[in-house]
């Protein structure tokens, strides 16, 4: 009564989630809307994979979490995989082959073309907000928070737009993500050179991102930024615009003075090592509250 038990490599697979990520993918409508709006340069007479299953190979090889191209050729004899991205059904897929390691590339190097740029975030934009409804059983939100952050990516050469970054010792890049607080979803990015401020460009980058997530939602749409961004160029421009936000501030001596006299503890508090100050209901001590309000006269009133 013994069990006998064979598992072969070239017989099983790991990766059966890539179907169920199909079929969401699928669902989104995503793939199918980037096809459409891409500008594909390539003769139509010497095409042998499609924009749609060299995006769909792209991005449920990440999701999966194989993150290298060079995955896609230890990958390419995966009958499950050859599956997951192909245009057409049934078995026929099975006697297809999937696209190379270099057909990714110039793909990259595709989506990257200034034609294509806003594509792109077309398609993230849409995503997010397919899943958005998804987890709300079709309504659209009201109100939606924005997470602005710096996210340094070191290279290793000397790519157009890198440059030596003192605090990381290495060159990089410094693009700015924005994603959103409710889901944790990527909305958008900036690509700058690797010794840009931590605000710059965000002046503009930031409200642009604001109407395009307002016109896809009708939502109310608010943002968070860190010390990094509360310069006056970054918050003027939220508050021209009438966008509220909330900022952390940088350390300033100057500023706990003022506010020493509304941090007094009441009777009964514990003391201010054992917990921490909050000066105003809901923001926590050392935060910034942007309401966009003027004084007299149009004068803006103070922050």
């Amino acid at each position: 009564g013994a069990v006998r038990v064979e598992l072969s490599g070239q017989r099983t697979t790991s990766d059966s989630g890539a179907l169920l990520l199909r079929e969401a993918l699928d669902n989104s409508g995503v793939v199918e809307a980037l096809e459409d709006n891409l500008a594909d340069p390539r003769h139509p007479l010497r095409i042998r994979h499609s924009l749609a299953s060299q995006l769909r190979t792209l991005v449920l090889q990440r999701a999966m979490g194989w993150i290298d191209l060079s995955d896609t050729d230890t990958l390419r004899c995966d009958p499950l995989w050859q599956l997951a991205y192909s245009d057409t059904r049934g078995m026929t897929p099975l006697a297809q082959d999937r696209p190379s390691q270099a057909t990714l590339s110039r793909l990259l190097s595709c989506l990257g073309r200034d034609d294509n740029i806003d594509a792109v975030h077309e398609g993230l934009l849409r995503l997010v907000v397919w899943r958005l409804t998804s987890l709300k059983n079709g309504e659209r939100p009201k109100q939606l928070t924005l997470d602005i952050d710096g996210l340094p990516i070191k290279v290793h050469g000397h790519q157009g737009g890198s440059a030596y970054h003192g605090l990381y010792g290495a060159r990089t890049y410094s693009p700015l993500v924005a994603s959103l607080a409710e889901t944790g979803d990527m909305v958008g990015g900036l690509l700058r050179e690797g010794n840009a401020g931590p605000a710059e460009n965000a002046d503009t980058w930031i409200p642009h991102l604001v109407k395009r997530l307002n016109e896809s939602t009708g939502a109310q749409v608010r943002v968070r930024i860190d010390a990094g961004f509360t310069d006056n160029d970054t918050l003027e421009a939220l508050e021209d615009r009438e966008i509220e936000y909330l900022g952390r501030l940088r350390s300033h001596t100057g500023l706990q003075k003022l506010a020493a006299p509304l941090l007094k503890r009441p009777p009964g508090r514990p003391t201010r090592a054992a917990s921490r100050v909050v000066p105003r209901p809901g923001v926590p001590s050392g935060y910034l509250v942007g309401t966009a309000s003027r004084g007299v006269g149009g004068a803006r009133a103070p922050r």
